[in-house]
């Protein structure tokens, strides 16, 4: 993997700090490109951090292959996946795509432990959304390992009585919104239980969702060399379309090539 924009490599004293923590330097290299932004440091009640979405892509903009993602991935974008974990406060991704790639906790070997933020949990949980509370197909993310962090799921105020009461002991529930999922409500929720630095995996309904909030601050994006045509979607998915002039800006922070695979980082303008 190499760093073909800016051509100016990452600082190499913050390499060489992250390599006498005893990471592959190629880990400690990522560590550095993709290391958090610091989140606000004030006073009175916490406000949220970055909310970071890490999502994969074919050429032509597929989202899936077969109707999973991991068909589009490579090794570098499944090492760039470990770092990004490891340094998440959480994990934030909506029921839909957690049933399709069939999440399960965070597990110990899934992370560099070395990573993780000062003062966090040895694990980030997930946190899972669904207005319905429908979750079949997520169980696995609702049986937590011995040592695991508890999925925690965001829901609305008035959810299913049924199923609200099935998830008790099972999950931690945030109630946000009314008819709908608010997701800014949702992401402050999350900041005053400590979960500040939040990653998003998708999918495109949720990231939408961010965007159209203007919560998303950073877009890491893996473009895949394939053509899949299809009709798979793209990475972001809402409502209606932005009108001219409105679309969501973002700056390019560093493009990493692997091969054929290109992994860019993107900041909100």
């Amino acid at each position: 993997m190499r760093q073909i924009y800016p051509v100016q490599g990452p600082d190499l004293p913050l390499i060489a700090q992250a390599r006498a923590d005893s990471l592959p330097d190629s880990v400690a290299e990522l560590a550095v490109l993709y290391g958090n932004e610091a989140a606000p440091d004030v006073s009175g009640p916490p406000v949220r951090g970055p909310v970071r979405a890490n999502m994969v892509a074919s050429t032509d903009g597929a989202v899936a292959l077969g109707g999973r993602s991991g068909g589009l991935s490579g090794a570098a974008d499944r090492m760039v996946f470990t770092v990004l974990r490891s340094l998440a406060d959480v994990v934030l991704v909506g029921s839909g795509t957690a049933r399709t790639e069939r999440y399960q906790p965070v597990r110990a070997k899934e992370i560099w432990p070395q990573l993780r933020p000062q003062d966090a949990a040895p694990l980030p949980p997930i946190a899972v959304v669904s207005g319905t509370l429908n979750l079949a197909g997520c169980e696995r993310l609702l049986t937590m390992p011995p040592g695991g962090p508890q999925t925690i799921v965001i829901t609305t105020a008035a959810p299913p009585a049924d199923r609200l009461a099935m998830l008790a002991g099972r999950a931690r529930i945030i109630q946000a919104g009314t008819d709908r999922v608010d997701i800014g409500t949702a992401l402050q929720e999350l900041a005053e239980l400590g979960y500040r630095h939040v990653l998003c995996e998708g999918g495109p309904t949720l990231l939408g969702e961010l965007v159209s909030a203007g919560l998303l601050d950073e877009l890491c994006l893996t473009t895949s060399p394939v053509l899949a045509a299809g009709s798979a979607g793209r990475i972001v998915a809402s409502r209606q379309a932005s009108p001219a002039g409105a679309a969501a800006r973002l700056s390019l922070v560093h493009v990493l090539c692997d091969g054929d695979f290109l992994l860019c980082r993107y900041r909100a303008a």
